[in-house]
């Protein structure tokens, strides 16, 4: 087992002492970087998830050009529906299709329980390959879609505008909607867990829309399949992060869903935040991404109200509110990084 020389990223997953603030970017392996645009070139999005090789080169790129605490493998939350069985195709500057998308009780039945060892190897791969490649530089991180989520691409074909084909499917199907939701959950605890068994030191479950459903729809059709997987996920200390995008009015039952981190947008006041579930979970977040549009000069401040909202103390990563978007000049990503790493160190003495 190779030691860590950078474990920042753990020990403020888990609220242990820091010198400074860990950072990491959601997408930071991604199409802002012109290394990982030159390696796209010659291969299509689907094929760089399924050749471990090039998802290590990707993955590791952002550690060595900008500096982060952490690694997270390169892959998409779509790889579990086409598993599962529906055809999946990223069609470039429209994003994710997914062919006939679920609509009824018998395309749910027809749909394939997996193996994450067998359906989903090359990940697995992907995930020991870059664990070996990155030698105990910094953690690498493993991800899955939430089952709402995963059930909204699966139910729309892609991404939408209204979503009005999940809110049909729930309200009027719910019995079917939630036999779904379980066969999701049971792949994705289980593809989770062979992460973690792959090298994840940590894995992040994606809840993007999660804010789509009213608090107690939210309770019903996510929080209760996040709370199921993370139940399930077999770890030793592995921390799990959950990043629910927009909801807001759920934070007290995020925080008891047995995550050890909740990831925040970049709409909620950090400090607020920590003042309501801070004692219970760590945080990450919560720059907005179009920051980094920004010049070095408003950069630096805004990452600075970031830390200085968090206050004093352990048990907070700090990241992006949502990844960060492709027109992003790398310089403004690795400034950030050296920003937070440098004037981050005052609130942990």
């Amino acid at each position: 087992m190779i030691k860590l020389q950078n474990d920042l990223f753990l020990r403020a997953c888990k609220k242990m002492d820091v010198e400074r603030t860990p950072i990491w970017i959601m997408r930071q392996a991604g199409r802002y970087l012109p290394e990982y645009r030159a390696v796209r070139e010659k291969s299509d999005f689907i094929t760089m998830c399924k050749t471990p090789e090039l998802a290590a080169e990707v993955t590791i790129q952002p550690i060595d050009l900008i500096g982060v605490d952490a690694a997270i493998i390169f892959s998409d939350i779509l790889v579990i529906p086409e598993a599962m069985g529906m055809k999946l195709e990223m069609i470039e500057s429209r994003g994710p299709k997914l062919y006939d998308p679920i609509r009824n009780a018998d395309d749910v039945i027809r749909l394939r329980e997996i193996d994450p060892t067998k359906n989903l190897k090359y990940v697995l791969e992907a995930v020991s390959l870059t664990k070996r490649e990155l030698n105990g530089r910094v953690p690498l991180i493993g991800f899955a879609g939430s089952p709402w989520t995963l059930m909204t691409y699966m139910v729309e074909g892609g991404g939408s505008k209204s979503f009005s084909e999940i809110k049909k499917f729930i309200y009027n199907q719910p019995k079917t909607a939630h036999t779904l939701l379980h066969k999701i959950a049971d792949a994705v605890a289980d593809y989770l867990s062979a992460k973690i068994e792959a090298g994840a030191d940590a894995v992040q479950i994606f809840d993007t829309w999660g804010g789509l459903l009213s608090p107690l729809d939210f309770e019903e059709f996510s929080l209760y399949y996040i709370e199921k997987i993370i139940s399930r996920i077999k770890r030793k200390d592995e921390p799990v992060i959950v990043f629910a995008k927009g909801v807001h009015n759920n934070l007290k039952k995020l925080a008891n869903c047995g995550a050890d981190v909740i990831g925040l947008d970049w709409t909620m006041e950090l400090g607020k935040v920590r003042s309501q579930i801070g004692s219970k979970v760590a945080l990450q977040g919560n720059l907005d991404p179009t920051i980094l549009y920004a010049n070095k000069e408003k950069i630096k401040a805004e990452a600075v109200k970031v830390l200085e909202s968090y206050g004093n103390g352990s048990g907070h990563i700090f990241n992006l509110g949502h990844g960060i978007l492709p027109d992003v000049l790398p310089e403004n990503a690795k400034f950030l990084v050296e920003v937070v790493k440098e004037e981050s160190k005052i609130f942990h003495r």
